[in-house]
């Protein structure tokens, strides 16, 4: 942990800040990014009068900042304000013959979108460092000449002092705003520009560059004026993550020690609405002056597009741990946006210890009664993708646990038609896409299921799900369904989507993805290398799927050798030797016979070894390792495009879809198979006729494999120089066998091949 901290305090001064100039974007660039500092303190540190200072200190400090690593950074809650369109001139009279008279003709549009927060709050910039004190000390000084931050219009001042780093941290937790930490590159977050090696010195050429932007050339008549744009300073590009604020309840008996007091699962929207009802009180009472801030961002009256990401989210949560656990709910899991003004504190005091009582309006029968608790066991949330390791938070396929409510009309009653019942669904799509759109997800390349009957073993139909409250019952029914949906690429909870999404409607859990046993890669006909290369090309693969999955490895924390999955020795380097093949398969492939190699295949063990130890505890944890190991390799095999293969070059691939049971050679099934690649045995032969010893040899490596008992003819055996055999036979099985057939000694590379002939 570093030792020290570098924090700069950060004050706009009429708490507006006016962001990226950018229609289609829109304002993204808060927090303020770190470079944006970085360009006000060096515009401080040589502008003005402090131009005629020595630059060398100067230079040593800045130097020095923008080689440590990205800061963490707290901002207080912002709003975002209506968009401003200002017509400006363009930075180009000569256009109009460099009459001002004209300057109408060269106006353009500038949008501009700033945001609101409480000038009062400062924005805060923590560096750790080990290193430098003198040059720490020294930024401490440029800070004082802050004058701006980011526009001209962003009027700024700025302290910066010298701490340690657990006071910094400290520091930036009691400022009580969201903190945006570096997530790490391929992340979802908000990207943010850092300053770099060599930031000073590019913005000094920029400075530079920008007063001889016009150049005349030529003289008299002839003479053009000419203008260059300025290089682009150099910053580089870091993902930071700011998360909401989560706050999980338990759901208490009033009376008895039991530690739960469930509520039935189709009791989710009311038992959000009375939550909600329960924080807005106590809140008004306490807030008076706020009254209607936190209607529109607790309650959601008069809420308009841009309070959606500010807005409280009150999240009942079933219990879905394994199959048949009863999913009635325990849990309710508030989460307060970073940009929302009412802290985690708050809402904190708003809610614990407060007693809820869900009454039939109708009847005035009491549906439920319990006491909100602060939950001190957050395990559970992982189930719905919101804490835990990434393969528990991301996902790519997620189905509802509560129905979600669609923007539909509802559907026909009675018999209809197939044609309608098509049409039904695929309106009830294209309102999932809406709902998504809604929610903040891109909605193209997803795949939609829709269905009334729950996707959980335990789960109930849509329609029982039907809220008692008479007003939401009229808003929602005959639009609730259950959906499943696959994205493209993964996505991290708590996802919610509908029209319900604020009352504890459409919470989708993820479904763990399986991930693929086999994986292959075409080959670009213009690097594809000669098929005598096969098994160089094949250890090439290996050496590149090794080292992504070592840094992938490394990034989840892990500092143990890679696994004998990918590696096939044990960890202190011996060769793995098992009777089970535990570790990858690589295979290069000339699948059309035209002499060159046109596809890369990674196979996992299980394809290629199909034997099974007894269903032991063992077992069961090496199946458990297999899977961890498997997600591992398809996490690593993501963005594969080139494999370096020495003197065959370098080979562009592309991913290709598994193959087609009944249209592949190597990955189909059939009854019978003949050597594709020359099989080598597993021993050497003793005082027997070679073909007996290969016929042996094959018998020994099926029964090891866990392959029935084939019917073997040698076709063709060699010797080798050195005495090697090797050999060329077709295999007869009793029933089809499902390939790939990777056989015999060096078939973890591709010996050993075998072909289905029809």
């Amino acid at each position: 942990m570093p030792a020290r901290a570098l924090l700069i305090d950060v004050r706009l001064v009429d708490g507006r800040y006016h962001g990226i100039r950018d229609k289609d974007r829109g304002t993204r660039d808060w927090p303020p990014a770190p470079f944006r500092l970085f360009q006000a303190l060096v515009a401080g540190a040589y502008g003005g009068r402090f131009g005629t200072e020595p630059d060398e200190e100067k230079d040593a400090a800045l130097l020095w900042l923008e080689r440590l690593g990205p800061p963490l950074i707290a901002a207080p809650a912002k709003r975002n304000l209506r968009a401003t369109n200002y017509f400006v001139p363009n930075n180009d009279l000569d256009a109009v013959g460099g009459d001002p008279r004209r300057v109408s003709e060269i106006r353009v549009g500038k949008v501009v979108r700033p945001v609101l927060f409480d000038a009062d709050v400062p924005i805060l910039y923590a560096w750790h460092f080990e290193d430098g004190d003198a040059e720490a000390r020294h930024i401490c000084t440029l800070a004082e000449r802050l004058h701006t931050l980011g526009h001209g219009m962003d009027a700024a001042y700025a302290h910066a002092g010298i701490c340690g780093w657990h006071e910094a941290e400290a520091r930036l937790e009691e400022s009580g705003c969201a903190i945006a930490r570096p997530a790490g590159s391929g992340r979802p977050g908000d990207d943010a520009a850092c300053p770099t090696d060599g930031s000073l010195s590019s913005l000094k050429a920029r400075y530079a560059a920008s007063g001889e932007r016009f150049q005349t050339e030529g003289k008299g008549r002839r003479s053009k004026t000419l203008f260059r744009q300025p290089p682009k300073p150099a910053s580089r590009t870091i993902i930071y993550d700011r998360p909401p604020a989560r706050l999980l309840f338990e759901l208490c008996p009033v009376e008895g020690t039991e530690r739960f007091h469930p509520a039935a699962q189709t009791l989710a929207a009311d038992l959000v609405k009375a939550v909600r009802d329960v924080a807005v009180a106590r809140l008004k009472a306490e807030l008076p002056e706020e009254h209607p801030e936190i209607d529109r961002l607790v309650t959601g009256d008069q809420a308009g597009a841009a309070d959606i990401a500010c807005r409280v989210r009150f999240i009942s949560l079933p219990s879905i741990g394994m199959d048949y656990t009863s999913p009635a709910i325990r849990r309710v899991l508030v989460e307060i946006p970073p940009d929302c003004p009412f802290n985690k504190e708050r809402l904190s005091w708003a809610l614990s210890g407060q007693s809820l009582s869900l009454v039939e309006p109708e009847t005035g029968e009491i549906l439920h009664e319990s006491i909100l608790t602060p939950a001190e066991d957050r395990g559970m949330l992982r189930h719905y993708g919101i804490e835990g390791s990434d393969h528990h938070r991301y996902a790519r396929r997620w189905r509802t646990v509560t129905p979600a409510v669609l923007p539909e009309q509802p559907k026909r009653r009675g018999r209809i038609k197939g044609s309608e019942r098509v049409e039904d669904g695929s309106l009830a799509a294209v309102a999932v896409a809406t709902a998504l759109r809604h929610a903040g997800y891109d909605p193209r390349d997803v795949d939609i299921r829709v269905q009334a009957e729950p996707f959980r073993r335990m789960g109930e139909r849509a329609k029982r799900f039907r809220p008692h409250d008479t007003d939401m019952r009229r808003r929602f029914t005959g639009r609730l369904r259950h959906v499943e949906i696959t994205f493209p690429q993964p996505v991290t909870g708590p996802l919610t989507i509908g029209d319900g999404r604020f009352v504890g409607l459409g919470l989708m859990a993820p479904v763990p993805d399986a991930a693929p046993l086999l994986h292959i890669f075409a080959i670009d006909l213009e690097t594809a290398p000669s098929a005598s290369a096969a098994e160089a090309i094949a250890r090439a693969l290996r050496r590149a799927v090794m080292a992504r999955a070592e840094a992938e490895w490394r990034a989840l924390g892990r500092r143990e050798a890679l696994p004998t999955f990918f590696t096939g020795h044990e960890p202190d380097g011996r060769p793995k030797r098992s009777g089970r093949h535990e570790h990858l398969f690589f295979l290069a492939d000339d699948c059309n016979g035209d002499g060159r190699l046109d596809r890369l295949a990674v196979i996992a063990p299980a394809l290629a070894d199909r034997s099974k130890e007894p269903d032991t505890k063992k077992r069961r944890e090496t199946e458990r390792q297999m899977r961890r190991d498997l997600r591992l390799l398809d996490r690593a095999l993501s963005g594969l495009e080139h494999v370096k293969a020495g003197r065959n070059g370098r080979l562009r691939l592309s991913r290709s879809s598994a193959p087609l049971r009944n249209d592949d050679a190597l990955f189909g099934q059939s009854r019978l198979w003949v050597s594709r690649t020359r099989y080598r045995p597993t021993r050497h032969a003793r005082r027997i006729p070679e073909d007996e010893a290969i016929r042996q040899d094959i018998l020994e490596e099926c029964a090891r494999r866990g392959l029935p008992r084939p019917e073997i003819e040698v076709l063709r055996d060699t010797t080798g120089p050195r005495g090697g055999l090797s050999a060329r036979a077709q295999l007869r099985f009793a029933k089809p066998v499902i390939g790939p057939l990777l056989l015999g000694r060096g078939s973890h590379f591709g010996a050993g091949l075998f072909e289905a002939d029809d």
